[in-house]
């Protein structure tokens, strides 16, 4: 079997298909690319066997056929050459592979791409098709929100609830929670799964800006399929805790303020704040918000004054200042809305201004304060 490709353009689909190799993978042959060679085009396929990315390219080659390309050599071959074009010729009998540049000739040891585990098929699933722009503000606003903690494995993903016309994305660790809402879907369907976040981290990496993304799931698995680039991924079998219950409905006191204020100051009075509880204290009256933090272990503290508006009465509540800077970094409006009831109850924040056909809600847990 033997193909040509320009390095340049082989390199760039090695890099999409890389991520979803492991770094301690469970089978030795899932440290390589599977090379398929079918009419002319090379499919390239990567797998840790729960996230798998396959990505294909026109190539021009005598034959078809299939190998397993150990992954880290061709990538740092390939890296080191200038773009030209490259022709691959592996030996049927033994797998050897010969690279050869306009530099020289380089061997490596290829195996057996039969040997490469089967990647799942999109069989007897549902489908639906979002514009790739709403899939990556979805996931990058929720994937923050996601718990590391084993113990609730639902937690640890992304929950997607398609309700025919609408698409929800929610991410909580019990301290914080967001909500997306993509209002424009178009679709038959009504379900929900939850997609773990390394998938997700390399679908908000890979995406274009094109055409739309054909989401389809069925009970185990989710394909995404975009351009000439597929990821499949294994669902979290969990089911996922009712988010809406812990949303507060009546929330009296309202506070609205330019969100990079806010933001910049939280992160100088973070400096000041306890290490363990990075806990900061919001003292709202009409008009002044005050934003304290002290560490009472090494005598160090920071109070900054801003301005707001504040409809409500005179509220002095603490909260993670770390959850409080992420969330507004991932909010896009210039100014937030913050809805308090009590120090003890979650505050919600909110954009200003909502994006047309979209909603997002972010909630945060209080820190307790200390008299």
């Amino acid at each position: 079997m033997k193909f040509s490709v320009s390095s340049s353009e082989l390199l760039k689909h090695l890099q999409v298909a890389a991520g979803s190799i492991g770094s301690n993978p469970v089978l030795p042959i899932l440290e390589d690319f599977l090379f398929t060679i079918q009419d002319n085009t090379l499919t390239i396929a990567a797998s840790d066997l729960e996230t798998s990315i396959i990505t294909s390219m026109e190539v021009m080659a005598d034959t078809d056929g299939t190998v397993a390309v150990p992954a880290k050599i061709l990538l740092d071959t390939l890296k080191a050459l200038p773009q030209q074009p490259i022709t691959f010729s592996i030996d049927p009998k033994n797998f050897g592979i010969e690279i050869t540049s306009a530099y020289g000739k380089y061997r490596l040891a290829g195996e057996n791409g039969e040997d490469f585990p089967a990647i799942p098929e999109p069989d007897a699933v549902d489908k639906i098709e979002i514009p790739p722009t709403v899939l990556a503000q979805g996931v990058t606003r929720t994937l923050f929100a996601t718990s590391n903690d084993e113990l609730r494995p639902a937690m640890m993903g992304v929950y997607f609830q398609v309700d025919f016309s609408k698409l929800t994305m929610v991410a909580t660790d019990a301290h914080k929670l967001v909500r997306f809402t993509y209002k424009e879907l178009v679709s038959e369907i009504s379900t929900s799964f939850i997609v773990p976040k390394k998938a997700l981290n390399l679908l908000k990496n890979v995406l274009g800006s094109g055409e739309p993304v054909s989401m389809s799931f069925n009970k185990s698995n989710a394909f995404f399929a975009f351009g000439n680039t597929q990821l499949v991924c294994r669902l979290i079998d969990a089911r996922y805790p009712d988010y809406n219950a812990v949303i507060p409905v009546d929330n009296p006191n309202l506070l609205t303020i330019t969100r990079t204020d806010l933001q910049n100051s939280l992160k100088r009075i973070a400096i000041y704040a306890n290490k363990t509880t990075n806990q900061v204290i919001l003292n709202i009256t009409n008009g002044s918000l005050t934003v304290s933090a002290q560490d009472l272990d090494f005598s160090n503290e920071a109070t900054e004054q801003l301005a707001c508006t504040y409809e409500g009465t005179p509220l002095t509540i603490g909260f993670n200042a770390k959850f409080l800077i992420e969330m507004l970094t991932v909010l896009e409006s210039d100014e937030v809305r913050i809805e308090l009831s009590t120090p003890t109850r979650a505050g919600i924040l909110l954009p200003s201004e909502e994006t047309p056909g979209e909603d997002i809600l972010m909630l945060v847990m209080p820190v307790m304060l200390s008299n």
